[in-house]
Formats: structure tokens, C-alpha cells, sequence
């Protein structure tokens, strides 16, 4: 991972255009290709960024540093005008062990991968923990008509699980062997924000029974 603080302006030009003025921020260029540009707030949410495969070139143009991010397969352009470097740092990570699930969600993962047809009638799984660029999918499988569906599982369903679907359906809808993939934001609640959210970038919303997909039958006794 490179991590550079510099003052930069940066211009998108793509489906739409978006400029941000000159002003110090945070860039980091990741081993995946992927560049993201960050203020000192908004928490992890960057201003701009650039998801792989992409390429960074290096170059002065009319004697000034500019770094332009070309997304290689849509041809989209993230363009940082560098005026001032006032830190750079390289470290190289390493392979990173993912993320450790509590052991409900995890549970719930292999429950629901055990008993995919819970989300319908001649649903089939593909596989468990399907790696991506930007980490593993919980479940991916195929429905009914054989349409690839990419499952995210929380125990508790707020915002940042939706969004982090989303990200996973952006890469996946790009691999033709795949494509078109929806998305299932599967948990035992899930907040009403998250609900419209999803809604919004047409992500289908699952309750989970966590006894139910353990086969305990409930009975509830009014004393």
C-alpha cells in the first residue's frame, strides 16, 4: 500500500463529471490497483476513488505532477493535479487473513449455505466465502432460472452492510461468466435505513430464522 498526503485537485470524467478544488488530502494506492481519495472526515467513505482493474501513469503536464487513474476495461478517468507531496509512505501489507465473523453470523452463513433453497425453490449453491478483489462474498449462488445471486449476511442489518454488497456487485457484475448478478442482504433484523437503501440499488432484503434454519421449532406458552 502507498499512502500520500498532498495537496491535489481532482477531476472525474466518466458517466458523469465531478471536480474537487485544490485542497490537502489523503490518497491511497492499493496492491489491488484500486485508488481512493479522502478527506478528514466522512469516516472510511472517500470523495473520489477508482476500483481495479485500473492503471495509474505518472506524468508533468505543462510542469506540473499529474497522476491520471484510467479504469481499463470502462475507460473511466480519475485525474489527480498534484501542487504539493507532503508525505509519502510505502508499506507493503501482505496477504490479509479476512475478516472473523462472530459466531452467529458465521453460523448463519453455513446454515443458510447448508439450506440454500430457503431462499427458494430450486436455488443452488456455488460456493462459500467467493473471493473478490475487495474480499470474500458470503454466499454465491443461482436461482431458479439460473441468475447468479450474491448473498451478504449480517446478524444485525445496518447501511454499511448494503453498501458493502453493492461494492462486492459492482466487481461481480463485471465478470461476463457471472453477469448480471443481484444482490440478498440477508439478516435477523435489518434497520429501516438499510431497507430503503438497499431498495434503492434493487438488492432484495431476507429475514433469517435462526432456529428455524437449525430446525428448532418454537413454541411460544402465554402464561
Amino acid at each position: 500500500m502507498r499512502l500520500v498526503i498532498a495537496r491535489c485537485s481532482v477531476d472525474y470524467v466518466g458517466r458523469l463529471t465531478a471536480h474537487l478544488p485544490m485542497a490537502p488530502r489523503l490518497i491511497l494506492i492499493k496492491a489491488d490497483g484500486s485508488v481512493s481519495v479522502h478527506a478528514d472526515d466522512r469516516a472510511y467513505k472517500p470523495l473520489n476513488w477508482m476500483s481495479p482493474p485500473c492503471k495509474l501513469r505518472e506524468e508533468a503536464i505543462d510542469g506540473v505532477l499529474t497522476w491520471s487513474v484510467v479504469h481499463s476495461k470502462s475507460g473511466e478517468k480519475l485525474v489527480l493535479t498534484i501542487e504539493e507531496i507532503l508525505h509519502d509512505y510505502s508499506h507493503e501489507l501482505g496477504v490479509d487473513p479476512g475478516l472473523r465473523k462472530d459466531g452467529v453470523e458465521a453460523h448463519l452463513q453455513e446454515l443458510l449455505a447448508e439450506h440454500i433453497t430457503t431462499l427458494g425453490d430450486g436455488w443452488t449453491l456455488i460456493r462459500r466465502e467467493y473471493m473478490t478483489a475487495i474480499g470474500p462474498v458470503d454466499i454465491l449462488c443461482r436461482d431458479e432460472l439460473g441468475g447468479t445471486v450474491a448473498v451478504e449476511i449480517k446478524r444485525r442489518g445496518e447501511i454499511d452492510g448494503v453498501e458493502q454488497l453493492t461494492r462486492y456487485l459492482e466487481l461481480l457484475n463485471r465478470d461476463p461468466r457471472l453477469a448480471p448478478v443481484k444482490g440478498i442482504f440477508a439478516a435477523q433484523e435489518i434497520r429501516p435505513q438499510a431497507r430503503v437503501l438497499a431498495a434503492d440499488r434493487d438488492i432484495d432484503c431476507v429475514i433469517l430464522d435462526y432456529d428455524a434454519l437449525r430446525g428448532i421449532e418454537r413454541t411460544d406458552t402465554l402464561f
